[in-house]
Order: structure tokens, then sequence, then C-alpha cells
């Protein structure tokens, strides 16, 4: 399967893993959520991202949640797998051993904890996109690895074949700026910031992997049509309306604020895995009065 850019274009959503209450992974919950996806806008799906709370799921889960992923969405829309290690040998042999059929792309992080230097980040993702038998997109996170990929790095690896894009989450709207303005045409920039990803997507980059997407699809789907197609009167408009649950789904982190709000409109239960907990008091009645207040419909 060739991946098709063009239909990256746009929201894609990092999807949570619903867990029931005895701590297992809830596929009736996981249905709903990509339906609830599929019919609501989104243009693609990622799977086993931080959202996801990925570091906490045994690789026999992971590998059934991507299967089943894969069957529930019987191909309506792009299916993008985070794949991420500090280990290059080790993520290596994995990407090499994943049964591709309905994957469209690797979603690959910057390794958390060694802090290597550029030098360091270009071999890793050159050594990971040559074992690829998908299309790469990188993601630049160091708010969660401590580790931050320079522009000049990226765009390095821009040059590989199988690397055709990158998930910014620096916040750095100057590196964002950079990489715009000197990738090669066939390399995509998504935001992977939601408070970040209407300046973006003004900026150029096609499009935002977003968490807030999960619970709003339609409206955050809307913000970023109205910013790709120079319609930033309107953007700024439905950017203010989303304002303030942008904020506060990531007040007690991610994904713990996200799980609090769609617990609420009935798309999952607000059940974390530790080392991460549920919301608190405090911020559920918070993020329900900001979702009351909100004049866009949830589902």
């Amino acid at each position: 399967m060739t991946l098709v850019l063009s239909s990256l274009h746009g929201l894609g959503v990092a999807l949570v893993t619903p867990f029931n209450e005895n701590g297992n992974v809830d596929y009736p919950a996981l249905q709903g959520i990509i339906e609830h996806q599929i019919k609501e806008g989104t243009s693609f799906l990622v799977v086993l991202g931080t959202t996801g709370e990925t570091p906490t799921l045994s690789p026999t889960e992971q590998e059934r949640i991507v299967d089943f992923a894969i069957e529930v969405n019987s191909g309506r829309l792009p299916l993008v797998v985070g794949v991420t290690g500090n280990n290059t040998m080790e993520l290596c042999q994995r990407i090499r051993e994943w049964d591709l059929k309905g994957i469209d792309a690797y979603l690959v992080a910057t390794p958390a904890y060694n802090k290597p230097s550029q030098a360091g980040l270009k071999m890793h993702f050159e050594a990971v996109a040559d074992a690829a038998k998908r299309p790469v997109i990188l993601y630049n996170v160091p708010g969660r690895t401590s580790c931050n990929m320079d522009a000049e790095t990226t765009l390095e690896l821009a040059k590989h074949p199988n690397v055709v894009g990158i998930k910014e989450a620096s916040g750095d709207l100057d590196l964002i700026g950079d990489i715009l303005a000197n990738r090669p045409e066939d390399f995509y920039v998504w935001s992977g910031d939601d408070a970040l990803a209407m300046p973006t997507v003004a900026m150029g980059a096609e499009g935002l992997i977003s968490v807030l997407g999960n619970a709003f699809p339609r409206p955050m789907a809307s913000m970023i049509q109205q910013a790709s197609f120079g319609q930033i009167h309107d953007a700024k408009i439905t950017h203010a309306v989303l304002k303030s649950l942008m904020g506060l789904v990531f007040l007690e982190g991610n994904p713990t604020g996200i799980k609090a709000a769609m617990s609420h409109l009935g798309l999952c239960k607000c059940e974390m895995r530790l080392p991460l907990v549920s919301a608190s008091k405090a911020l559920q009645d918070k993020l329900y009065a900001a979702i009351a207040a909100l004049d866009v419909p949830a589902k």
C-alpha cells in the first residue's frame, strides 16, 4: 500500500485507549470512539501514541489494539501507528516484524531518556526509516522526551525517501517556521499542539494530530480547514471557542483531562493506568462547565 499524503491533510486524532473498571482495554468503547471519529470528520487516525497510554500497554495488548482498530476502521480512514523506543536496534527489529496489513504509516517519537545529540537523532531515525516498510512520520515532543530535534536535523531527515513528515510538538514557532520555509515539497508538517494548531496551519502546515479531537473532532476539523483555506477570521473564532478546553484537558496531564471530557460525553470511562490517575473532582467540574458553555455539538 502506498501512502497518499493528501489523505493526511486536516485533522488527525491521537486516540485514547479506553479502559474498563477492571483496568482492561474496553474494546466496545474503542469501537465507539473510532466510529465517532469517522462520523464527525476526522481525516486520519493515530493509535498507540502518547495519548493512548502506550507505555502501560503490553506488547500483546498493543498488537490487539492495532488489529481491532484496523478491523473497525475497515479502510475508511488512513491509520497511523505509533512505534517508539529508545533502543534503536530493538525498535528496528520490532518494526520489521510488524504485520503491515491495514497500516498506512508509522509515527516515531524522538527517544526518551537517552538524550541523544542531533547526530544521534539523525542516525536513529535513518535506521528506523531504513527498517520500516511503511512511511515514517517523525515526532518531536521535547516536553515528554527531554530531547528537542533541531530544524536542521528534521530537514536532513526529510531527504530520506521513507520519511514523509513530522508531527511538531516543540511549541517553538520559529523552529516550525524554519522547517516550513525549507522543507521539500513532499514533506508534510502536522502540529502536535492543539493550542498552536491554528497559527501553525496558517503558516503552511498540513494539519494537526490532536488530543481534544477525541471528544470534539468536528469543531477541531473545522478550525484546521478554516486555517488551511486562509479563513483566518473564522479560524480565530473557532479557536477562541475551543481555547478553554484546549488548556483544561492538559491541566493534569494527557490523557487524564481528555478522558474526563470523554466520560462526560459518554464516549469512554475516566479510567487510567498507573502511574497516571483519573482527573480530580476540581478538574472535572471545570471541564464539565466548559463543555456546557461550548457552542458546538459534541456528538
